[in-house]
């Protein structure tokens, strides 16, 4: 017999062994406003069809959760999955990355042809009817190598290349109906589960609609991001030119001894945008009528906004123009001023931390040539010290200011558009890990955070994770309205980087003590990254943003 305690009320029951996660739901009769969807096993997240063969504690998720709607939008990408296959056979579907709150997904029938609006209506109703049946999604356990021929008998090459390199031993594998497919995580029991989607015609593709995180009972609201997308796509053609769309064909190549010339040809394309940003800056330096002299450069947390300002900077220079920089954190108010969260924890997110009457006053007085002195901001202390820094605008100089809030217009209110060139910087992470299993562009930027907040000594990878969520809220708040207002984005990926990061991750996230939340998910991490071939940071290059997290920067912070 089994002694299992639920955290969701603190009870403990007796079962017996084998008895599945759906089972003990059921039998402490929790009340949820929202359908279970998964559950954590002594803080790692399982299936509801997994089965309990030891006392355990577990607590059950719906997908207001970041575990439970994993397993939600995977589920439903089988679902759709098994439509585009039952409506059109031998057609490949690419579910490609995240997008306007859905997911962007290209699709092209045996005929090479993309869906009309017709085709995905079909591709609906077939999803619809799926679900009506509630077909039940079924796990199957194997020999990694006799899952690779399955795979490549039926032509699915991107899952065998994975599996074939990710060194595991027994691989899991799921059916729904005759339809085979692949997911590095839990799904839900059966298709009846997902009640709430959309699929419609969005640029050359589909677009999977995914259910409000806030109110799971209507579909997130759709959001236009044309310059987002076209950033995303750039990258999906370059890993194409390249021949690295998936994580297998990565590991690959740096199995053949490929990963300096990953690294070289991956920084060459960043160092290659930087100088078309830096060029077209000059030309609207220049420009008579609209002369830019503010260079706003933004992007969430980890994104590699500090070294990418110094690297602009040097093209600038390279350009024959002066620039001089600093961040709107030396723009915090006090700490004490600092606002919070309803629990007592300091927000620093929040637009208010920033004194932002105080950073236009001087950003206007410098724009009228004058000398300014900027104030520096002293993290320790939680003070905004005022130490000497002098800054003047004058012939062929421009001021570039980066920041979280760097975009928002409440900073630069009074400040005329004409003299502004703004960038956003991201982590659009666009190689996925087979066709059906995207990467989540956050797990990159926690992955840095992660490792640079260890290095520095400020956090340890549970204070991290713990922090994350605030930090993701802060950044749908304060940062993501304003990123599609840039004049020019830049994506700060590499297809290489997980591979890199690998080796200082580990360790890190192996610390997390398993009796903690964070290592729900520390665990999913750890799991995440075995899927690459570590590769040694010894080729990545001095100035390179990845040496921002992992360290050995030419660059002064």
């Amino acid at each position: 017999m089994l002694q299992i305690r639920c955290k969701n009320n603190g009870l403990t029951k007796t079962f017996n062994e084998g008895v599945s996660l759906l089972e003990v739901f059921q039998s402490f009769d929790l009340d949820f406003p929202y359908p279970a969807v998964s559950a954590k096993v002594n803080n790692a997240s399982q299936g509801l069809k997994f089965r309990l063969w030891q006392n355990r504690d577990v607590e059950f998720v719906d997908v207001r959760d970041n575990s439970g709607f994993r397993a939600y939008v995977r589920s439903l990408c089988f679902v759709l999955y098994k439509a585009t296959q039952d409506v059109f056979p031998d057609s490949r579907l690419y579910m490609e990355h995240p997008i306007s709150h859905g997911y962007f997904c290209n699709f092209k029938k045996a005929d090479g042809q993309f869906a009309s609006a017709d085709d995905v209506k079909r591709i609906e109703a077939r999803m619809h009817e799926i679900i009506d049946l509630d077909m039940p999604f079924r796990r199957t356990e194997s020999i990694t190598e006799e899952a690779v021929r399955i795979f490549r008998d039926r032509g699915l090459h991107d899952k065998a290349r994975l599996l074939e390199t990710s060194g595991q031993i027994y691989t899991d594998y799921y059916t729904l109906g005759d339809t085979i497919d692949y997911y590095y995580g839990a799904l839900v029991p059966s298709a009846g589960y997902l009640k709430v989607f959309g699929i419609e015609k969005y640029q050359q593709g589909m677009l999977l609609r995914v259910p409000d995180r806030k109110n799971p009972t209507q579909l997130a609201p759709l959001e236009s991001q044309p310059k987002t997308f076209d950033v995303f796509a750039e990258n999906v053609r370059w890993n194409v030119i390249m021949g690295l769309q998936n994580v297998g064909a990565v590991n690959q190549a740096c199995l053949r001894g490929e990963a300096s010339k990953l690294i070289q040809v991956s920084e060459a394309l960043q160092e290659k945008k930087i100088v078309q940003i830096a060029e077209e800056i000059n030309a609207r330096y220049h420009d008579a009528e609209h002369p830019v002299r503010l260079v706003l450069i933004t992007g969430p947390s980890s994104s590699g906004k500090t070294t990418f300002c110094k690297r602009l900077s040097i093209q600038l220079m390279a350009c024959g123009l002066k620039p001089i920089s600093f961040s709107t954190d030396d723009y915090f108010v006090n700490r004490v001023d600092t606002p919070k969260f309803p629990d007592g924890r300091y927000d620093f997110e929040n637009i208010k931390a920033v004194d932002s009457a105080t950073m236009e006053r001087d950003l206007k007085a410098l724009l009228d040539g004058k000398k300014v002195e900027i104030p520096e901001y002293n993290f320790r202390t939680g003070l905004r010290e005022y130490n000497g820094k002098r800054l003047q605008l004058g012939e062929g100089k421009i001021l570039l200011i980066e920041g979280i809030h760097a975009l928002n217009p409440t900073l630069t209110a009074q400040i005329s558009d004409e003299f502004k060139y703004k960038v956003y910087i991201s982590t659009l992470t666009a190689i996925s890990l087979d066709d059906h299993n995207w990467i989540p562009t956050r797990d990159n930027r926690l992955l840095r955070r992660i490792i640079r907040d260890y290095n520095s000594g400020a956090f340890s990878a549970r204070e991290t994770i713990a922090q994350w969520p605030s930090v993701c809220e802060g950044e749908e708040k304060w940062i993501y309205p304003y990123q599609e207002n840039a004049d020019a984005m830049f994506n700060s990926a590499l297809n290489i980087e997980f591979a890199v990061l690998r080796l200082h991750a580990e360790p890190i996230l192996a610390a997390v003590p398993k009796n903690c939340p964070e290592y729900s998910e520390a665990h999913r991490l750890m799991k995440f990254i075995h899927y690459f071939i570590p590769v040694p940071d010894k080729e990545i290059p001095p100035t390179s943003i990845m040496r921002e997290f992992v360290g050995g920067s030419s660059f002064k912070y």
